[in-house]
C-alpha cells in the first residue's frame, strides 16, 4: 500500500470522475460525496507521501513497472511532494465550498461540473508527479481542456473569456510541444532525468537546437502561467468563471505551471545550462520586475473585486518567476515558498469574494458597504488573506517575501527589491480601500437594522454564507497563519530539494 501512494493520489480523482460521469446523471446527489471521498483519499495519500519523502528522500515510481527511458516514471522530491499536498487540500476545500455555490451557478450541470472538476485535479496532480516531458504535455492539456469547459459553464461573458483562454492556451501548448520535439530529436528520450544526462554526456549544451527547444518551452510555459505580457487571457477567465471554478483555477493553475517551469529548468536542462551557459537571468528578472509593477498598477485601476484579485495574480507570477531566475538559494526558497503561500492566499481571497457575491449579488468594491457588520466572519477570513498578500507577519506572505527580498539583495538586483516593496505598498492601498468601504461606509439606501432580524443578518438582511462556504474560508485563513508560523519546517524541505538539484554548490 505504501509503495502505491503516487498511483493512489492520481487515480482516486480520475476514477471518481468516471464514476460521476456514469452515475451522476442517474442521481445528482452522488456527485459531491464521490468527489469529496476521492479528494480526501488523495489528500491523505499526499500527506503520507510527503512524510515518506521527508524521511527517505526522492522516490521514483515506475508506472506499470516499465523503467526509463521507455516507461513513464513519477519522481517525487520535497518540492512536488509539498505541491501535491497543496493541490489536494485546495481541491478538497473547494469541493466542500461548491456544495452551495454549484447549486446556485450550475444548477442543471452537476454531473458535468464535478466530472470536469475531478479531471482538472487529475491533470494538476499528474503535472506535479510526472518525470516524462511528453506525458507532462498530455497532463497540461487535460488540465487546460477541463478548465476551458469549467469557465464556460457560467455567463456569456465567461464563454468569451474561455474562448480567449483556449486561443492563448493552445498557442502555449504548441510552443511547449515543439520544444519537447526538438529535445527528442537531439536526445532520443522523453524522460526528464534521461534528457539531462544525455545533454551532459554528449556535450549538446552548445547546440542551437537545444537553445531553441529551451526558448520554446519557456515561452509556452510562460503563456500558461500568464507571465506578463502574456497574461491577456487570465483576468477575464478568472473573473467571469463560476465561483467554485475560480477557487480551484486561480490558486492552482499558475502555481503548478511555475513548478513545471522549475522542473524543466533544473531537472531537464540543469542549472549549469540555464544560469551559466545561457546567462539570461538578468533579462528574465527584469521581465519579472515589469510583471510585478504592471500587474500591481492594473489591479489598482480595477473596481470589480474578482478582477482586482486576478491582476494581483499577474503580479504574483512575477514574484515567483523572478525568484527562480535570481539564481541563488535564498531567492529560490522564497520563490517556492511563495508558490505554496500564494496558492492559499489566492484561495482565501476567491473564497471570500465568492461568499460576498453569493450573499449580496454585488461585485463592485464601491458596493461593499457595511460588510464587516453584515458578514463579520467572512471579513475576518478576507482580512487575514489581505494582510498576507501585503506581507504582514506572522502570515505566510511575510516570510516568502522576506526570502525573496533577501535573495534579491544577495544577487545585487535592487530593481527586484524595489518592485516587491512597490507591489506590497499597492496591495496595502488596494485592500485598505476595501476595508474602508466595508467597515466605515454605511449601507446604502439608509436601511437600518430591523429589531426582529437575527443577529447574524446584516442591516439589509444579508448575513453570513452557509457553513459549507464559511468553513473552507476560515480553515484557509487559519492555514495562512500556520504556514507562516511553521515557516522553518517548509524551508528545510525546500532546501533539501535545492540540494538535490545541485543548486547549492553551483550558486554559492
Amino acid at each position: 500500500m505504501v509503495d502505491q501512494y503516487p498511483a493512489i493520489i492520481l487515480l482516486a480523482p480520475f476514477f471518481a470522475a468516471i464514476a460521476v460521469s456514469l452515475f451522476g446523471s442517474w442521481k445528482n446527489g452522488l456527485c459531491l460525496p464521490m468527489a469529496i471521498i476521492a479528494l480526501g483519499i488523495s489528500l491523505a495519500a499526499s500527506i503520507a507521501l510527503l512524510g515518506q519523502v521527508a524521511a527517505e528522500g526522492e522516490i521514483v515510481y515506475l508506472l506499470g513497472g516499465w523503467s526509463r527511458p521507455f516507461g513513464i516514471e513519477f519522481r517525487i522530491d520535497p518540492l512536488n511532494a509539498m505541491l501535491l499536498v497543496v493541490v489536494t487540500t485546495v481541491a478538497l476545500l473547494t469541493a466542500v465550498y461548491s456544495t452551495q455555490a454549484a447549486v446556485l451557478e450550475t444548477p442543471n450541470k452537476y454531473p458535468q461540473f464535478y466530472t470536469l472538476f475531478l479531471l482538472l485535479v487529475t491533470g494538476l496532480l499528474g503535472m506535479s508527479l510526472t518525470g516524462d516531458a511528453f506525458n507532462l504535455y498530455v497532463l497540461v492539456e487535460v488540465a487546460s481542456l477541463t478548465s476551458y469547459a469549467l469557465i464556460a459553464m457560467h455567463s456569456k461573458r465567461a464563454v468569451l473569456a474561455s474562448f480567449n483562454y483556449i486561443i492563448m492556451g493552445t498557442i502555449g501548448a504548441s510552443f511547449y510541444l515543439l520544444g519537447v520535439g526538438y529535445l527528442y530529436i537531439k536526445t532520443g528520450s522523453l524522460n526528464m532525468v534521461d534528457i539531462r544526462e544525455i545533454l551532459q554526456e554528449t556535450g549538446l549544451y552548445g547546440s542551437k537546437t537545444i537553445m531553441v527547444a529551451f526558448m520554446l518551452i519557456m515561452v509556452g510555459v510562460w503563456i500558461k502561467m500568464a507571465f506578463f505580457p502574456l497574461h491577456g487571457w487570465l483576468p477575464n477567465a478568472y473573473s467571469y468563471a463560476p465561483s467554485s471554478t475560480s477557487c480551484i483555477l486561480a490558486p492552482l493553475m499558475t502555481k503548478v505551471t511555475v513548478y513545471v517551469m522549475i522542473r524543466m529548468m533544473l531537472t531537464v536542462f540543469g542549472p549549469e545550462y540555464v544560469f551559466q551557459y545561457l546567462g539570461w537571468s538578468n533579462v528574465v528578472v527584469w521581465m519579472a520586475v515589469l510583471a510585478i509593477v504592471a500587474g500591481s498598477i492594473m489591479a489598482l485601476a480595477q473596481t470589480d473585486l474578482k478582477k482586482m484579485f486576478s491582476y494581483i495574480i499577474v503580479a504574483e507570477v512575477g514574484y515567483m518567476v523572478g525568484g527562480v531566475w535570481l539564481a541563488n538559494e535564498t531567492a529560490f526558497i522564497g520563490a517556492f515558498y511563495h508558490v505554496i503561500s500564494d496558492a492559499f492566499m489566492t484561495l482565501c481571497l476567491f473564497l471570500a469574494a465568492g461568499a460576498i457575491i453569493t450573499k449580496t449579488g454585488k461585485r463592485s468594491i464601491s458596493e461593499m458597504e457595511g460588510l464587516f457588520r453584515k458578514m463579520p466572519w467572512t471579513m475576518v477570513g478576507f482580512v487575514i488573506a489581505a494582510l498576507s498578500m501585503i506581507g504582514i507577519p506572522p502570515t505566510c506572505g511575510f516570510f516568502s517575501k522576506w526570502y525573496l527580498i533577501n535573495g534579491a539583495i544577495e544577487a545585487g538586483h535592487w530593481g527586484y527589491v524595489v518592485a516587491l516593496l512597490f507591489s506590497s505598498l499597492i496591495n496595502a492601498i488596494l485592500f485598505f480601500k476595501v476595508f474602508e468601504v466595508a467597515y466605515f461606509s454605511k449601507p446604502s439606501h439608509g436601511q437600518e437594522k430591523d429589531e426582529n432580524q437575527p443577529e447574524s443578518a446584516g442591516t439589509d438582511g444579508v448575513g453570513e454564507p452557509p457553513a459549507t462556504m464559511l468553513a473552507p474560508l476560515l480553515i484557509t485563513a487559519s492555514g495562512l497563519l500556520l504556514i507562516g508560523i511553521f515557516n522553518q519546517d517548509i524551508v528545510i524541505l525546500i532546501r533539501q530539494a535545492v540540494s538535490s538539484f545541485g543548486f547549492i554548490g553551483f550558486l554559492n
